[in-house]
C-alpha cells in the first residue's frame, strides 16, 4: 500500500503543477493516467462503480464537491479545483493494493474566503490524522475533523459522504465520517488502513448529484474544498501512505509521532 500511496502522491504533485488558467479537466485526467501508468500502477477510478466512472481522476470545480467527471471544462483564473486520485499496485502474487488521496488547488489567485476554506479543510484533515492511534476509535478522527472546522467559522461539513477503509479494495469498512463523537465507532488497531477525507463548504452541508450520476454539487451553489490522505497505523503511530515523507512534517508539528516504516 505504501507503493500505491506514493504513486498517488506523486501523481497529485504533478497535477498540482499542471493546474493553470486555460487547462481543461480532460487534459489533467490524461496527465494523471499517463503518470499513474508510468509508475507501473493502474488507475483505481477508471471503470469504477455504476455507471462506470469514465476517468482516472475526479475533477471537481468550485461548487462541485466530489466525483466531478473530467471533460472539456476550461479552468479560469480564480477557480478552485479538487482533484481526487486513486491507484492500484499489484504485488508478486497478483493482489492489488489501493492508494487514495485528494487535493484542492487554486487556479491562479482565488478569493480570500476560498483560500481560507482550502486552508481550513486541509488542516482539518491533518487534525483527523493526528487523532488516530491504536486502541482509539474512528469517532476520535471524526470528532477532530469537525471540532477544528467548527472552531474556524461557519462552514458546512458535507453530509452523506465519508472517508473509508482501504486496502485490497478502494472502499472497505469502516466508514470514516467527518463528524462524530470521540470514543465511539469501530476500534482502531495496528495495521488498520483508512482514508480520511473532509469535504467542507462555504455554505450548506446539503448536496445534490448532477444529471451525469456522479458529480456531487452543493445545494446552495457555495464553493467546496476536499482533501484526503490514506494512512496506516503502525506500532510507532500514523503512517501517511500518500505523503512522500509519510506525514512526518505535519504530524510532528501537531506533536504526534510519525509511524513511517521507510
Amino acid at each position: 500500500m505504501r507503493a500505491a500511496g506514493l504513486v498517488v502522491g506523486r501523481t497529485l504533485a504533478r497535477l498540482r503543477d499542471a493546474v493553470r488558467p486555460g487547462v481543461t479537466t480532460a487534459e489533467l485526467d490524461a496527465l494523471a493516467e499517463q503518470t499513474i501508468r508510468e509508475q507501473g500502477a493502474v488507475p483505481s477510478f477508471l471503470g469504477y462503480g455504476e455507471p462506470p466512472f469514465p476517468a482516472s481522476i475526479c475533477a471537481s470545480v468550485n461548487d462541485e464537491v466530489v466525483h466531478g467527471i473530467p471533460g472539456s471544462r476550461v479552468l479560469v483564473e480564480g477557480d478552485a479545483i479538487s482533484i481526487d486520485c486513486g491507484a492500484i499496485v499489484f504485488d508478486d502474487a497478483g493482489q492489488g493494493w489501493h492508494g487514495d488521496a485528494a487535493i484542492t488547488v487554486a487556479v491562479g489567485t482565488v478569493r480570500d474566503e476560498v483560500a481560507e476554506l482550502m486552508r481550513v479543510t486541509e488542516e482539518s484533515l491533518w487534525r483527523g490524522l493526528a487523532a488516530a492511534r491504536a486502541g482509539g476509535r474512528v469517532g476520535d478522527i471524526s470528532h477532530a475533523v469537525a471540532s477544528y472546522v467548527r472552531a474556524q467559522g461557519d462552514y458546512g461539513i458535507v453530509d452523506g459522504y465519508t472517508g473509508h477503509g482501504i486496502g485490497t479494495a478502494m472502499h472497505m469498512e469502516p466508514d470514516v465520517p467527518n463528524e462524530g463523537r470521540p470514543g465511539r465507532g469501530p476500534r482502531l488497531r495496528e495495521g488498520t488502513a483508512l482514508a480520511v477525507e473532509p469535504m467542507i463548504t462555504l455554505g450548506t452541508h446539503d448536496s445534490d448529484v448532477a444529471a451525469d450520476e456522479w458529480t456531487v454539487v452543493t445545494s446552495d451553489g457555495s464553493w467546496a474544498a476536499h482533501y484526503e490522505h490514506t494512512f496506516a497505523l503502525t506500532e510507532a503511530g500514523v503512517w501517511v501512505l500518500t505523503a512522500e515523507d509519510g506525514g512526518r512534517a505535519r504530524l510532528e508539528a501537531l506533536g504526534v509521532p510519525c509511524g513511517a516504516l521507510d
